[in-house]
C-alpha cells in the first residue's frame, strides 16, 4: 500500500536524520561545540525524534486501521514542553550573542534554533514540508498551508476525549 510505504519512509528518514545531522554538523562541517550551537542542535534533534516517533505511531495506526495513533496525550504534553525548550534555547543563544559570540560560535546555533521552530510548526501546527506531488498540487490548488497530520490527530483525539466525557464513559 503506497500510503503505508510513504509513512514508513517518513519514520525511517526522520530518525536517520538524527545521526546524519549530528555527524555532518559537528564532524564534516566542524561546527564548534559552543553552548549556543549545541543548544540549537539538541533542539533540532529532539523535534526530529518526536517527528520520527509520530510517523511510527501513525504507521501502526494505519496498519491496524485504528481511528487514532497511540500516544496523542504524550504529544499534547510535548507541544507545551517544546515551547518551553524553544524559549529556553532562545535565551541560551541570545546569551551567546550578548557575550560577544559571533561567527561560527553562535550563528549555526541560531540557524538550528530557527529550524527547530519550523519543525515544531511543521509537526504540531501547519504542514510546511511539501515534498511530493500530492502535497504540492494541493498547495497550488488551495494556495494555503494546511494543518499538519499530527495537529489533525491531536484535534481528533481531543474531540474523542470530550465525547467520552460527555457520554459518561471513562
Amino acid at each position: 500500500m503506497p500510503v503505508l510505504n510513504r509513512v514508513r519512509n517518513l519514520a525511517v528518514l526522520e530518525l536517520a536524520n538524527i545521526p546524519i545531522l549530528s555527524l555532518a554538523l559537528t564532524g564534516a562541517l566542524g561546527m564548534p561545540l559552543t553552548p549556543a550551537n549545541l543548544t540549537g542542535l539538541l533542539l533540532v534533534l529532539i523535534l526530529v525524534a518526536e517527528g520520527g516517533a509520530y510517523w511510527w505511531l501513525k504507521l501502526a495506526q494505519l496498519s491496524a486501521r485504528s481511528s487514532l495513533p497511540a500516544g496523542m496525550g504524550v504529544y499534547r504534553i510535548l507541544a507545551r514542553v517544546n515551547l518551553a525548550l524553544l524559549a529556553g534555547g532562545g535565551v541560551v543563544i541570545s546569551a551567546g550573542l550578548v557575550r560577544g559570540g559571533s561567527g561560527t560560535e553562535v550563528w549555526p546555533g541560531f540557524a538550528l534554533w530557527v529550524f527547530a521552530l519550523l519543525e515544531h510548526v511543521n509537526y504540531f501546527h501547519l504542514q510546511l514540508m511539501h515534498d511530493n506531488r500530492a502535497d504540492l498540487s494541493r498547495l497550488a490548488r488551495t494556495r494555503r498551508l494546511h494543518r499538519s497530520h499530527l495537529a489533525r490527530d491531536l484535534a481528533r483525539s481531543s474531540a474523542s476525549s470530550r465525547q467520552k466525557v460527555s457520554a459518561g464513559v471513562s
